[in-house]
């Protein structure tokens, strides 16, 4: 795309550690910059080569997200099984959880498309948000603790991602193992209702 009036200014992001390429642990990425001035593009390059660069299988791992095995490589039939596994097993997960969420009395889900976090909004009584009054917490942080405490289950309270005010929501992972699911839509779903049953109006 060459550069003019009417281009867009375009920076983007791709990560190894928050797709299917790598575990998250594995550091490793690249950005691309597109619609700005040759000027203005060395000066990000400039910046951007004073950080140090990714470890060695970082860098590897950026290299394998960028050119993949392609049909007729050695390695692609096992790469596109591999890929397709995780990717259903992934949506496999979010959807189990989307459904427990979804069916948790005064929760709300919509479906993950292409992450793997969960914004789950949860319509808090107004004994619990007054009790996180008291605690000087949010209210939906007030929920996340009481949910790690309770059940071990560790979520982020959307506060910290510019939730519409007066509403509560958290974040929630797809990550956990496949078979470890249930267990935590089991957990999840008895310290649900028992909050429900303790902060009820």
């Amino acid at each position: 795309m060459g550069y003019g009036d009417n281009d867009i200014s375009l920076v983007s992001f791709q990560s190894v550690s928050k797709g299917y390429y790598g575990e998250c642990g594995k550091r490793g990425g690249y950005m691309e910059v597109t619609g700005f001035s040759p000027e203005i593009r060395d000066q990000i390059y400039k910046v951007a080569s004073v950080n140090l660069c990714s470890n060695v299988s970082g860098q590897i791992l950026a290299s394998l997200v960028m050119n993949p095995p392609k049909v007729g490589d050695e390695s692609y039939e096992c790469y596109s099984a591999e890929k397709d596994g995780i990717l259903s097993s992934l949506a496999r997960r979010a959807r189990a959880l989307e459904d427990a969420l979804n069916s948790l009395e005064g929760v709300t889900c919509n479906r993950a498309e292409g992450a793997m976090y969960l914004f789950p909004r949860i319509r808090l009584p107004l004994k619990a948000i007054k009790a996180a009054e008291a605690a000087k917490t949010a209210p939906d942080a007030f929920y996340c603790r009481r949910l790690l405490n309770a059940a071990g289950i560790v979520v982020v309270p959307g506060s910290g991602f510019g939730q519409v005010p007066g509403t509560w929501h958290f974040r929630c992972t797809i990550l956990p193992q496949e078979d470890k699911i249930p267990a935590v839509v089991s957990r999840l779903t008895d310290f649900h209702k028992g909050f429900l049953d303790e902060f009820h109006d």
